[in-house]
């Protein structure tokens, strides 16, 4: 059998180092991977999709790939409660759209969302809902142990509080039936509802600004209402250090760190500069505070207050007083409980009854409540969830959007902390408590330029429509080079296109289509001509032998490469990698099987397709997490095992790792014969 004739001990050593550098690369034992939960009320649009669960799902298949399929739980589920299902409900059985219960109706959507996760290849090891099927079951069990716990540990405070009250319609109103102007500082929703804005903005409902009912158009009363609220400002000092440490975290996007600061700040009062006059005359009814005169070109002064429940006697002196006023980003309690009917039932604590859960705390633990259920699912004892979420082993990865940065930056780290030294379901204290997740989250992914929703002027394509003009490796490895952890960055499909004329013109360039070209093109013809040459001259054997040095030079770089570009989860980057990797080693084969056949040297030419065919299963390795439906194809031509060939459980030194001793001792190994101008990734 040929050899490669360079094999100095130089080559050697370099070859060693790489494989040590790319072992030390520190990887947890055990994973979960999250991806948000979407609202029961409507499809995915491009959004959901390109935003969050591609991204996720791109990780999750590369820890599958590198620590095993069993120590990974990849978790979404469906948003079943809340404001927004109950009123998309309400809308579409006024309108006569739809006759069946609420129920159904969240059902009809989650089943329409898992089938176009489906579509995506979206790999999730559950896909069920907060209230749908066994996961449902567990999620309402673990909402009411959680909330007991928080009790328990005395971090929950019973507080009668305003909600809004429609008179014509003689009804309490959920979150969603009512519409305003956000009235935190610097906001510039033009969605805001009774107590949060689409921008993720938390807020008292009677600071709302000219709010509304959807309901009747009328301006709704106040009423008072008991619920309970996690004393969130408690963890001011706990959240300090917990920032801290993310700042000192290379691996962690600094968007989670500066959005989680802005939370931090002490509670202010912003006044309209020509309040001033109005201010001064009733200060001293105001708690102590300290006055800052407005930088230049601001319109407004601020008042500072030691505690946010100064903060919040200022603002009834501030009301009575007539003067409009806009309070600043701070920690504030955060409402746990609410009273609509459609939610997550509450336990019953010192006599308070008939309350739901607040959709947003009960959607921060659904993810252990999944962890759960999939676990109850493979016969793994209850308590194996710790194995993923308190052990010293694992890791939780949860890729959110922006938007949701105050819920798991700010609330659910100190919600995990407040369990301490506790356990949901174990009483006292524990050796091992939950611990804190990592952040992976991205920046908007605009429409053309603009921030589109549901909501807004611009409506978003959805995640379905796109595969009307879109294959879906194509969107997979587009969406992933797009670089949403960097910046806010817009998806601009030709397809989608508002000028007709640009639509039409083939002159212009489809954006989508840059990274497909590389599939369809570029890794296509390397695993053809890998495949025909093997056909045609070695009848149908993948020859087997030792890898050229510069080769292995090549492949051991761009594995360590790729690993530390995952731990710091830069999929764009991941994209430019393979971009360069998959180009050279197309070159390589062009370049090399062209001068064997010059020379008509049939060593030469055994050795080209030996180096090739090893590029090619590096390749689709590395390129697995992005486009899995064509990589999993190769591997099937190749005739080895998924779990074997998808696995980083190897040196890379050569494809006689994956053969029988008996391959190895005849130097082949057979594959299945490809057909006449097959694509592994079709245009």
């Amino acid at each position: 059998m040929p050899t490669p004739s360079h094999n100095d001990e130089e080559l050697i050593e370099t070859e060693r180092t790489c494989r040590a550098g790319r072992s030390a690369v520190p990887w947890p034992a055990r994973a979960v991977v999250t991806a948000g939960m979407p609202y029961g009320n409507k499809p995915l649009h491009f959004g959901h999709v390109g935003g969050v669960f591609v991204p996720a799902d791109a990780f999750a298949r590369f820890l599958r790939d590198r620590i095993g399929a069993e120590n990974v739980r990849f978790i979404s589920g469906t948003d079943c409660f809340g404001s927004p299902i109950n009123e998309g409900y309400r809308k579409l059985v006024e309108a006569g759209e739809f006759d069946g219960t609420i129920e159904e109706y969240v059902r009809r959507n989650h089943e329409a969302q898992k089938k176009t996760l489906d579509a995506f290849n979206i790999s999730l090891s559950i896909y069920e809902g907060s209230g749908i099927g066994h996961s449902g079951e567990v999620h309402q069990l673990i909402s009411e142990r959680f909330i007991e716990k928080l009790h328990e540990n005395g971090w929950l405070r019973r507080e009668k509080t305003m909600q809004f009250y429609d008179a014509e319609a003689e009804t309490i109103l959920n979150g969603r039936q009512v519409v305003g102007r956000c009235p935190v500082q610097g906001c510039k929703s033009e969605h805001a509802y009774a107590d949060e804005c689409d921008l993720g903005h938390s807020y008292a409902p009677e600071d709302l600004i000219a709010p509304k009912s959807s309901l009747t158009g009328t301006v709704p009363e106040m009423r008072p209402v008991e619920n309970w609220y996690f004393d969130l400002p408690a963890f001011a000092d706990f959240l300090r250090k917990h920032v801290a440490g993310l700042e000192a975290d290379p691996d962690v996007r600094p968007i989670v760190s500066q959005t989680v600061k802005e939370f931090l700040a002490p509670p202010i009062i912003y006044i309209k500069n020509e309040m001033r006059e109005a201010y001064e005359a009733i200060a001293a009814e105001l708690p102590e505070h300290v006055v800052r005169d407005p930088e230049k070109g601001k319109q407004s002064f601020e008042v500072e207050f030691s505690t946010i429940g100064e903060r919040d006697e200022a603002r009834g002196v501030l009301e009575r007083a007539g003067i409009r006023f806009r309070t600043g980003k701070t920690l504030v309690p955060f409402r746990i409980t609410g009273n609509i009917e459609w939610g997550v039932k509450a336990p019953v604590i010192d006599g308070l009854e008939g309350l739901t859960v607040w959709c947003w705390p009960e959607s921060l633990w659904a993810p252990m409540s999944f962890t759960m259920a999939i676990n109850d699912k493979l016969g793994l004892p209850r308590g194996s969830w710790r194995d993923f979420w308190c052990d010293e082993d694992a890791e939780v990865y949860q890729f959110i959007g922006q938007d949701n940065l105050y819920f798991y930056g700010v609330v659910q780290p100190a919600l995990i902390e407040a369990l301490r030294p506790g356990d949901i379901l174990i009483p006292g204290p524990t050796d091992h408590p939950v611990r804190q997740t990592r952040l992976v989250a991205n920046y908007h992914i605009l429409f053309g330029n603009k921030k589109a929703s549901s909501s807004s002027a611009v409506k978003p394509p959805t995640a379905d429509e796109l595969l009307e003009h879109y294959s879906v490796e194509q969107l997979r490895a587009h969406f992933l080079a797009l670089g949403l952890g960097m910046k806010s960055v817009g998806f601009k499909p030709k397809a989608f296109d508002p000028d007709p004329e640009k639509r039409a013109d083939s002159r212009v360039a489809d954006p989508v289509l840059k990274e497909g070209a590389l599939l369809s093109n570029v890794f296509n013809r390397l695993a053809r001509s890998c495949f025909y040459e093997a056909q045609k001259n070695f009848d149908g054997f993948m020859p087997l032998g030792q890898v050229s040095p510069e080769v292995l030079r090549k492949t051991d770089k761009v594995l360590l490469a790729y690993d530390e570009t995952m731990k710091r989860v830069e999929l764009h980057a991941i994209m430019a990698q393979m971009d360069e990797f998959i180009r050279w080693a197309n070159k390589y084969w062009t370049d090399g099987i062209s001068a064997a056949q010059k020379g008509e040297d049939e060593t030469a030419r055994r050795q080209v397709l030996v180096d090739s065919f090893f590029l090619l299963r590096v390749a689709t390795l590395l390129m697995h997490p992005v486009v899995p439906e064509g990589t999993e194809k190769i591997c099937d031509y190749l005739s080895f095992e998924f779990s074997d060939f998808f696995s980083w459980n190897y040196d890379f030194a050569s494809m006689e790792e994956l053969c029988g001793a008996a391959e190895i001792n005849e130097g082949r190994h057979r594959i299945r014969s490809l057909p006449p101008r097959f694509d592994f990734f079709p245009k």
